[in-house]
């Protein structure tokens, strides 16, 4: 492809990549008109659907990572056994073999599931009250609606811890961050996920009861909300 590289210029990106500049165009309008629902509502036009679902998301893969990871290490260590990398090397090239590593066990996940879990029934309650047209009636007052806007703006500080990540203490999110070794490419449930990928174990189990934790604090602040909405 083009990104990034020498070839990622003007003239490629208006013969190939969006002759009409209809993409430009798109976007411009897609964020003009979130700016405007935004300054146009009453109070914050949030759900938490959307949210909930990718968390749940993050979740599954962690599982599936973990039990990926834990197959991985004892097929490796299966194949060092029968001598298989030596038996497939080219002898005329300089191979090492990998070393065998200790197997991985078997992760707690309990805890972030049950949080999601929590998560979850927050949310519903959350959207079935702003369903509610009870609800409408009252957050008619501007007291109402500054009152609601305050519980949810909290949900996204909610998110964060002011610990930080381990050996980032900069980066305080506990669902999105930069990757330690990736950089530029995005982890999810950073904590839990890089823990795993680097094989410290006691670090994932330290990480999911801290990441599950603030899925809790995140459902605590929507149930505030929801309160606000109900007042």
């Amino acid at each position: 492809g083009s990104y990034h590289s020498i070839y990622d210029s003007f003239v490629h990106y208006t013969r190939f990549g969006d002759p009409g500049g209809d993409y430009g165009i798109a976007l411009a309008q897609t964020g003009g008109r979130i700016v405007l629902r935004f300054a146009d509502a009453d109070y914050l036009p949030l759900s938490f659907n959307n949210l909930t679902d990718t968390v749940a998301l993050y979740v599954h893969e962690l599982t599936k990572l973990s039990d990926d990871t834990r197959e991985e290490i004892k097929e490796t260590n299966l194949r060092l056994k029968d001598k298989t990398f030596e038996a497939v090397s080219d002898p005329t090239e300089t191979y090492v073999a990998p070393k065998r590593e200790a197997p991985a066990p078997y992760l707690n996940f309990a805890p972030l599931q049950n949080a999601l879990v929590r998560l979850q029934e927050s949310t519903n309650k959350f959207e079935t009250v702003m369903r509610d047209t009870a609800t409408r009636g009252r957050l008619s007052s501007k007291q109402a609606q500054m009152s609601l806007d305050a519980a949810l703006l909290e949900v996204e500080h909610a998110m964060t811890r002011g610990e930080g990540l381990p050996r980032r203490p900069w980066f305080k999110h506990q669902l999105y961050a930069p990757g330690f070794y990736t950089g530029y490419g995005v982890k999810t449930l950073p904590g839990v996920r890089e823990a795993i990928e680097q094989r410290n174990w006691i670090e994932a189990d330290q990480q999911i009861s801290i990441v599950s934790a603030t899925i809790v604090k995140i459902a605590e602040q929507i149930d505030r909300a929801t309160a606000a909405a109900t007042r």
